[in-house]
């Protein structure tokens, strides 16, 4: 594990390198999702294989997640792009494309990226990505409630007592970030995408999604637009995804990684 300064934050890396890879075939890297993820969510259920298939993998912690910097602003998603930009070049990375990995929160920056970078990015995979304007909304209220109830709280402090370590860790980043920066002033300013964003991405995208998520719908809605997007659907799964289904996840992942760059799938809805 690294401490890498990019666009002015300290981001704590962790790269995997592949087997007899070239230089010049595409990077799988991986972005996690808001508040109390970190890129632990991905290392051994997604990173580590895709790294023994002999993919190079990058995996980071977010700015103010994790063990990376929590500076008091810049959790827009313009500034998150420009901080994955920035970590790559700082990585000797910036020449090669890349594969995005994103869950949650990590697929709609994995998105803005490829929309901002279109030259960068070889593929997309959106792991139950917030797609559509509801999920800010809904998103943003269940932050501001979270944020009320942990300001001033001991719940951290009782968690530590009785050697909840790791659950005491998160909820002590999660009120630093929610009450101590811009975290939620940020997300309430992003704009939705639209249709015509959805157009403009012309990588192959993989976006899977649980039968019962209410972010299914964008991915549709991505679907019918974007011109090589495909939706896999996990059956009985909701936001969960990640967890819920590993095993079919982790192999429509590396089977989409596997795919040779040139190929482009055709736009299909399931």
């Amino acid at each position: 594990m690294a401490e890498i300064l990019a666009n002015s934050v300290r981001l704590h890396v962790q790269r995997l390198p592949g087997r007899d890879r070239s230089a010049t075939e595409p990077v799988a890297v991986f972005l996690h999702g808001l508040v109390v993820d970190n890129l632990s969510s991905f290392y051994c259920t997604l990173a580590v294989p895709a790294a023994r298939a002999g993919h190079d993998v990058v995996l980071y912690d977010l700015r103010g997640h994790g063990r990376s910097e929590r500076p008091p602003t810049g959790y827009d998603t313009d500034t998150a792009v420009r901080d994955l930009t920035a970590l790559l070049a700082a990585l000797g990375l910036d020449e090669r494309p890349v594969h995005l990995i994103g869950n949650s929160y990590g697929g709609m920056l994995a998105l803005h990226t490829a929309l901002a970078h279109p030259g960068l990015v070889a593929g997309l995979i959106l792991i139950e990505a917030p797609l559509s304007g509801p999920w800010i909304e809904n998103m943003l209220d269940t932050l501001s409630v979270a944020a009320l109830d942990l300001e001033g709280s001991h719940v951290p402090q009782e968690l530590a007592s009785i050697g909840a370590r790791k659950a005491a860790r998160l909820t002590a980043t999660a009120d630093e970030l929610l009450n101590r920066t811009t975290l939620i002033d940020d997300i309430a300013a992003a704009r939705p995408f639209t249709p015509e964003d959805f157009a403009r991405v012309h990588c192959p995208v993989l976006a899977v999604c649980g039968e019962h998520s209410e972010l299914l719908p964008g991915a549709r809605e991505l679907a019918r637009h974007a011109p090589h997007c495909t939706v896999r659907v996990l059956p009985g799964l909701g936001h969960d995804v990640l967890k819920g289904g590993t095993d079919e996840l982790r192999r429509a992942v590396l089977d989409r990684l596997a795919e040779p760059a040139r190929q482009q799938p055709e736009a299909v809805t399931v």
